[in-house]
C-alpha cells in the first residue's frame, strides 16, 4: 500500500503526537511505500512567525527523524518544495463544492478563533490536503480523528474527478489507531493533550527526565484506589493506562492485573520510569541530528526530489485528462 501523511511544523511535539501518529508512521514504513511531509503550506493558513519558520521546520524534521522516520525507508520532505501539491490543489478546487468546504468543522472552529474573519486559504485547506494525498495516489492515510472529515472530502474529490475526467485516483482509506488516537491532558483528562494547553498536562517528547517525572506524578486521577480502565468514571487513570500500554506494548487488561492491589503512586512511578527510558534515545538522537550542519536539509532536499518525481507523473496524467498540456 502507498501511505501518505503530513505534520504541521508548529511548536514542540508531545507524547500524544508520538503515540497517536509518529509511532504508527514508523511501523508503517517497515511494510509499505510511505511518503511523509512537513506541511508548511498548511501552517501558513493560520497566524505564524515567518522569522522563526525555517527553524521550526528544521526542528520538526529533527524530531521525526529522532523518533524513527528513516529516509532510507520513506520519502520525507517539506511540502512547499514540491510545486505539484499547489498545482493539483487548483485543479481540485475547480471541482470542489464551496458549500462542502464551508461546512467543515475545523473551518468553522478556526474561523471563530480568528474573530470571524477567515482567509480563503483556510477555506481551501482541505482541498490542499486532498491534493497532498492524491498527488501520490496514496491508498492509506494515517490521520487523527479530527481529520476524518477532511479525508472524506479527498475521497469525494477523487470520485468526482474520476467521474468527470476518467479513472485516475483510488479513494484513500483512513488509518486511525484504536488506542492512542486521543491521548488526553494529564491535568485535565477531559481534554486532548495539546501544546497550547496546560504545561503540566503535556509531556514534550524532549522534556527532561525531571520534567517527565514531575508531570506524571502530579497527573490527575480520582478519589478511588483501583487501577482500572473506565474512561467515563476514571478518565485520568484510563488515560495513564493507555499511555502505559502504548509505551510498553502491553494490553490494558494485563496492566490491570499487574497493578492489582497497588496504589496510584506506585503505578505513576513505574509509568514515569517507563516513559523516561523510552524517550531517552530520542533526546540523544535529536541532539546529534541538530549538531550536524546541513544534514537535515540534505535529507529533506533528497526527499523533495523523490516526491516531485512521483507527483510529476500524477500531474501529467491529470492535465492530459483535463485537456491541458504539460
Amino acid at each position: 500500500m502507498r501511505v501518505f501523511s503530513g505534520i504541521r511544523p508548529s511548536g514542540k511535539l508531545h507524547i500524544g503526537n508520538y503515540l497517536g501518529a509518529i509511532k504508527q508512521w514508523v511501523e508503517l514504513q517497515k511494510e509499505h511505500d510511505c511518503i511523509y511531509s512537513i506541511v508548511d503550506l498548511h501552517a501558513i493558513t493560520t497566524p505564524y512567525e515567518p522569522d522563526n519558520f525555517q527553524k521550526t521546520i528544521k526542528e520538526t524534521a529533527a524530531a521525526y527523524l529522532a523518533c524513527g522516520i528513516d529516509p532510507k525507508e520513506s520519502i520525507f520532505f517539506v511540502q512547499s518544495e514540491v510545486k505539484e501539491h499547489l498545482e493539483l490543489a487548483w485543479f481540485l478546487n475547480c471541482i470542489a463544492p464551496v458549500g462542502e468546504l464551508e461546512r467543515m468543522t475545523q473551518y468553522k472552529e478556526k474561523s471563530r478563533d480568528l474573530g470571524g474573519n477567515p482567509k480563503a486559504g483556510l477555506l481551501n485547506y482541505p482541498v490542499l490536503m486532498a491534493a497532498d494525498i492524491l498527488a501520490y495516489k496514496a491508498t492509506l492515510v494515517p490521520i487523527g480523528e479530527d481529520q476524518q472529515q477532511h479525508l472524506e472530502l479527498a475521497r469525494n474529490l477523487a470520485r468526482k474527478f474520476n467521474h468527470q475526467f476518467g479513472e485516475t485516483f483510488e479513494e484513500p482509506e483512513s488509518y486511525i489507531p484504536k488506542v492512542g488516537a486521543r491521548i488526553m491532558s494529564l491535568s485535565n483528562p477531559d481534554n486532548k493533550m495539546s501544546k497550547s494547553g496546560s504545561e503540566k498536562g503535556c509531556i514534550g517528547l524532549f522534556d527532561s527526565e525531571d520534567e517527565i517525572r514531575d508531570k506524571i506524578m502530579s497527573a490527575v486521577t480520582d478519589s478511588g484506589k483501583e487501577i482500572k480502565y473506565d474512561p467515563k468514571k476514571k478518565a485520568g487513570v484510563s488515560n495513564l493506562l493507555s499511555i502505559y500500554s502504548l509505551f510498553s506494548d502491553k494490553e490494558i487488561k494485563d496492566l490491570e492485573k499487574e497493578f492489582e492491589g497497588k496504589n496510584y503512586g506506585e503505578f505513576k512511578k513505574e509509568l514515569a520510569d517507563l516513559v523516561v527510558e523510552y524517550l531517552k534515545p530520542f533526546r540523544k538522537k535529536r541532539k546529534e541530528l541538530l549538531a550536524k550542519d546541513g544534514y537535515i536539509e540534505e535529507i529533506l532536499d533528497v526527499g523533495a526530489q523523490k516526491a516531485s518525481k512521483k507527483a510529476f507523473e500524477t500531474l501529467k496524467e491529470v492535465k492530459e485528462k483535463m485537456g491541458l498540456k504539460r
